[in-house]
Parts: structure tokens; C-alpha cells; sequence
């Protein structure tokens, strides 16, 4: 073998090491991003490990036998950055988020695809194998996620806006609703006709992107969205009381279950339950069987033991690749599992979590609580149709978390948006009419 070929067979080799650490990366860094959609942060030691990938990818396509190629070098670091950001704004724009996030996110399922025209100019510009490859790499999976999320599995069933989403929908689209469509992509809005549709989410879809559509927007959640928290809540529930364990409604959505008479917040975008760990429910025998259950029935689950906290989302598990590529989805259906101990804090039996819920207080153990005699024993409201078991005395539970909970406050929406809705719900409450 020349010396030619000898540098060319070691030039493709660490092209190829490059081009696999890079899917390492892209790989660890949208895990990672299973922690903001979450609201929650991520661990030091995965941070770590992701950050690492990454600079071995850059360090790799920069170092050659002279030394460093400073251009390769600015150009990798450079565009995998940028390329990251890309892929975090979705998960990012969960909450309220910057209007560069939201635009980045809004555009989520191609913004990837923006640096296909840089990545061509650098690769014909610097003649580096390994770069070259990198980037090829990256735009390949840029282009096999656009393929899935925009070509395939999204036809979806039209559903009727009732006449409570619609009043909202052209309040907050001044009576312009094409225009309104164009402007924020909401490509879910059938207008034809003068009929207003909205073309709903399936498992077999993406979901969605209500975080935009309902906290940005302030829009009421999506009617399919309503449905599929309609079963993710019975299914959970189901879950759960299978098992034996004591539960009960959480947050929101015992607030929509007590106000609002067994329904949802017209801007509900989860489903909160809790459940209380015992000597024979323990972490480890709940989470083992919930994984289970929404494995066999088609429900991803994926568990927090940090925070307490278990995410049972109601689109289906993905093959071991494109297991994690969920993280890039605009919006998720999920129910939000936390878990509660009985602890003894300042003399009080109380029920205690680990993530701070409304305005519950702190307890002496450092987390968070409630005194177990307004839980325990439960009883049970009605939500969206069934019986699901809450708190045994809800109105004082709820007046833990949000004080007076009869008065309707917009948690999360966009300051102009809520300002809508509130002259709406006025319009609307008939104690001013």
C-alpha cells in the first residue's frame, strides 16, 4: 500500500469514527431533552457525557497530521451548535419561551434542514473528509426526521369546534382566521366553506403543538387533545387502581374536575395524578409496572426518579433509535404521575413530594406537602365522563395549591393572549349579566 492510499483508507476510517461519534451525540442530546419538556433540569453526569461527544466529534474532524485545521474547526463547532439549538427550541418552547425559541420551534419539523445550503458551501469550500461526513451525517437525520414527522401518519379525523373553542379561536384571531393560520402555522385549522375544522391528532401523528397553541396563543386545547386526556386520564386511573394504589387527582386537573363541573381548564394541557408510596407500593415495584403496562397497551413511559415524578405520554414507545426523537416533537399528551410519602414534618402527618406543587408548602424534610387528613381517606368526582378518585376533602387541597381556587387565573399563557381570555370568560360568567 502507497503512502497515498494509506492516508486516504485512514482519512475514510476516521471519517466513519466521526460520522458514528456524531450520531452518539445527536443521539445523548436529544435524550437530554426529555428534562426541559419535563420542567425539569437535567443531570450534571448526562450533560457531561453529551458535552463530551461532542467536542471528541470536533476535535476529531479538526485534528490532522499538521496539526489543527483551524477552518474545520470554527465550521464544526459552529454548525453542530447551531444545529443543536435548532433541535432544542420544541423542547424548550414547553414553557414560556423567547420569541427566537418559539420561531425556531414553530418551524421545528425542517428548521434543521436550514443549514443544508452552509453545510454544502463548507464542505465544497474545505476539503476535509471527515467534516464533509459529519455534516452529511447530520442532514441525513435532519432529513429522515422531516420525512417522518411532515410525509407520514398525518391524515388525522376532523373534529367540530364547539361553539366555546371557536369564540376563542376568532377573538384571538380578530375575526381573521386565515390570516391567522398563515401567521402562526397552524396547520391543524381546516377553514372551507365558512365551516371551521380542526384536523386532529392520532397515535399515529404527531401531536398537537398545543405549549404554542394554548400558552402562546391562547387558544382552549385542541378537541382532540381533550380526547386523548380524556383516555390517558381513565387509562392511568385504570393503571393504578389495578395495582391497589392510593391515588387521587392532582392540580389542574382536580381544579377542572371541582370547577368546572367533571370537565377540563379549556387550556389544560396535562393530566396530574398522584400516588402514594407505601411499605408494599414501593418506587421501584410502581415504575416497573407502569413501563410494563403502556409497553403491552401502546403509552411511553418514562420515569424521573430524581424528581418523583413519572411522564406517561399518550403517543406509542419508538423503535431503539428513534426512541429519544420524541423530545423533538412540538407538543406531548401526557399524564404527569408524582409521588408521595408520609412523613412526620413539625409534628404534623403530612403527605410529602419532592417538586414544589402550586404554592404547598415546604416540609421539614425539604420537600413538599400536604397534611394527610385532607387527602386520606379519598373519595371520588367525576372527570370527563367517570368516577376517578381525588383528595377527601378537594376544596381545602385545592385552596393549598392556589388559594381561591374559584377565581379563573391563566398559569402559563402570554400576558396579551390571557388578556383576551379574561374579557372573554367576563363576557361569559353570569354573575355579570
Amino acid at each position: 500500500m502507497t503512502g497515498t492510499d494509506a492516508s486516504t483508507y485512514v482519512g475514510i476510517v476516521t471519517a466513519a469514527v466521526a460520522c458514528v461519534l456524531y450520531v452518539a451525540a445527536y443521539r445523548s442530546f436529544v435524550y437530554l431533552l426529555r428534562y426541559p419538556r419535563n420542567w425539569a433540569a437535567p443531570s450534571l453526569p448526562e450533560t457531561l457525557a453529551t458535552g463530551a461527544l461532542a467536542v471528541f466529534v470536533v476535535a476529531l474532524v479538526s485534528l490532522s497530521a499538521d496539526g489543527i485545521d483551524m477552518p474545520s474547526l470554527v465550521v464544526s463547532s459552529v454548525f453542530i451548535t447551531a444545529l443543536f439549538i435548532i433541535i432544542a427550541a420544541p423542547a424548550f418552547a414547553f414553557q414560556p419561551a423567547s420569541r427566537p425559541v418559539e420561531f425556531l420551534a414553530s418551524h421545528g419539523d425542517y428548521a434543521g434542514l436550514w443549514l443544508l445550503g452552509p453545510a454544502l458551501i463548507a464542505g465544497l469550500a474545505i476539503p476535509n473528509i471527515k467534516l464533509q461526513a459529519v455534516m452529511v451525517t447530520a442532514m441525513a437525520i435532519e432529513g429522515l426526521w422531516f420525512a417522518r414527522q411532515r410525509l407520514f401518519g398525518q391524515v388525522g379525523q376532523l373534529y367540530p369546534l364547539n361553539e366555546r373553542d371557536l369564540s376563542v379561536l376568532k377573538t384571538q384571531a380578530k375575526d381573521d382566521l386565515k390570516a391567522f393560520q398563515r401567521r402562526h402555522h397552524i396547520r391543524e385549522l381546516v377553514l372551507s366553506n365558512g365551516a371551521v375544522s380542526w384536523r386532529g391528532c392520532e397515535k399515529s401523528t404527531a401531536p398537537c403543538p398545543f405549549n404554542l397553541y394554548v400558552n402562546r396563543l391562547g387558544l382552549n386545547t385542541a378537541p382532540c387533545c381533550r380526547e386523548h386526556m380524556k383516555d390517558l386520564s381513565h387509562y392511568v386511573a385504570g393503571c393504578l387502581s389495578k395495582m391497589g394504589a392510593v391515588h387521587w387527582l392532582e392540580g389542574g386537573s382536580l381544579l377542572g374536575a371541582i370547577r368546572e363541573n367533571g370537565g377540563l381548564l379549556d387550556w389544560e394541557d396535562d393530566v396530574d395524578i398522584s400516588v402514594l408510596l407505601t411499605a408494599d407500593l414501593t418506587w421501584e415495584k410502581l415504575t416497573e409496572t407502569l413501563v410494563q403496562e403502556g409497553a403491552r397497551d401502546g403509552y411511553y413511559v418514562d420515569i424521573f426518579k430524581k424528581s418523583g415524578l413519572i411522564s406517561i405520554s399518550f403517543d406509542r414507545p419508538r423503535r431503539w433509535f428513534f426512541r429519544s426523537e420524541r423530545n423533538r416533537m412540538r407538543g406531548e399528551i401526557r399524564a404527569d404521575i408524582a409521588v408521595y410519602r408520609q412523613v412526620v414534618s413539625y409534628g404534623e402527618t403530612v403527605l410529602e413530594r419532592h417538586c414544589k406543587k402550586g404554592a404547598m408548602p415546604a416540609t421539614e424534610g425539604g420537600g413538599f406537602g400536604v397534611p394527610m387528613d385532607i387527602v386520606l381517606p379519598t373519595k371520588t368526582t367525576p372527570l370527563l365522563g367517570k368516577d376517578i378518585a381525588c383528595p377527601g376533602k378537594p376544596d381545602e387541597y385545592l385552596e393549598i395549591l392556589y388559594g381561591n381556587f374559584r377565581e379563573i387565573e391563566y398559569t402559563y399563557l402570554d400576558p396579551a393572549a390571557a388578556k383576551v381570555r379574561a374579557k372573554i370568560d367576563a363576557d361569559n360568567d353570569p354573575a355579570s349579566v
